[in-house]
């Protein structure tokens, strides 16, 4: 899966007419949120409330703290006005799908045991930061304005998938999954490395825009998700997750968001630069975590526990 990544990366920096069909990325966005959604609900209906609350209150501390890092980060590396520095408090305090979908894989091929109710706190982290960030950090004042953004946030496919997905499998349970197994379980690898292709491509086509801020979104993409993927790994840890699920939540929260956070922040904060923030998430945070991240997380939570 990674080197599908890098492949596509490569194929766009030798200016191969390598494309994927359009639309596709899309299609697999949707199959790939849709069906975390799924197996985490089926797992999540033979769940006890006692096992779910610590790390469900941990995962909204994470949330908010990890955005108050990566505000104070661009604020002082980037010398950033509040409008941008928000923006990057807004997708870095929030998660990456496909960074969680990547960690839940290297956990599961590495034979580590992590707890099924793990998609159910991505939607928990997807939505606090991206508000915290823009109604406080980014002094939205406009009270239309923040409705929009709530309303966007809720009604956007991310948390639409994620947590309808989630309810059918917990109204469905196990038997409801095995019967949809051959689509949602056996093919999920295989989308998820065509998936990562196309990521690839689009994250290296940003990679000239990394020239006019090269140092601040170097330092600041690479740095902020070491300090956040570390704190997500110890609350995990404390919050009693597995060994593998707070490696999962370190790298949950050393992600940032490029689906949900761009389009409320295009909303609420317009004079934020999209180059600055889409740039520094998918062209260096993302395959950071791929590369690095997500492998030392989970060495990290071993070695706590």
């Amino acid at each position: 899966m990674v080197l599908a990544f890098a492949l596509g990366f490569l194929a766009t920096l030798i200016k191969s007419d390598l494309k994927l069909p359009e639309g596709l990325y899309t299609s697999l966005s949707i199959y790939l949120l849709f069906a975390i959604g799924l197996k985490g609900g089926a797992e999540l209906s033979v769940t006890p409330v006692s096992q779910l609350w610590a790390p469900a209150l941990g995962t909204l501390v994470v949330s908010l703290v990890t955005a108050w890092i990566a505000y104070i980060a661009s604020r002082k590396l980037g010398k950033l006005d509040k409008a941008n520095a928000a923006s990057f408090a807004a997708h870095y305090g929030s998660v990456s799908a496909v960074t969680f979908i990547a960690a839940e894989s290297f956990a599961t091929l590495q034979g580590l045991k992590f707890e099924g109710f793990m998609p159910a706190l991505v939607a928990l982290l997807e939505i606090p930061a991206i508000l915290f960030a823009l109604a406080y950090l980014g002094r939205a004042k406009d009270g239309a304005k923040v409705g929009v953004v709530v309303r966007e946030l809720f009604t956007g496919k991310t948390i639409v998938l994620l947590v309808g997905g989630v309810l059918i499998g917990v109204l469905t349970g196990k038997e409801g999954m095995a019967q949809v197994q051959p689509l949602f379980g056996d093919l999920f690898k295989g989308a998820l490395t065509i998936f990562l292709l196309e990521m690839g491509l689009v994250a290296a086509s940003r990679v000239d825009e990394l020239k006019a801020n090269a140092m601040f979104i170097g330092l600041f993409a690479t740095l902020v998700p070491l300090v956040n993927g570390l704190i997500g790994v110890v609350i995990g840890h404390y919050c009693g997750l597995s060994d593998g699920g707070a490696g999962i939540l370190g790298a949950m929260a050393a992600s940032a968001s490029y689906i949900a956070a761009p389009a409320a922040v295009r909303i609420a904060l317009p004079s934020a630069n999209p180059s600055l923030y889409l740039t520094a998430a998918l062209a260096v945070t993302f395959p950071f975590n791929l590369l690095v991240g997500i492998p030392l997380f989970q060495q990290v939570a071993q070695a706590l526990g």
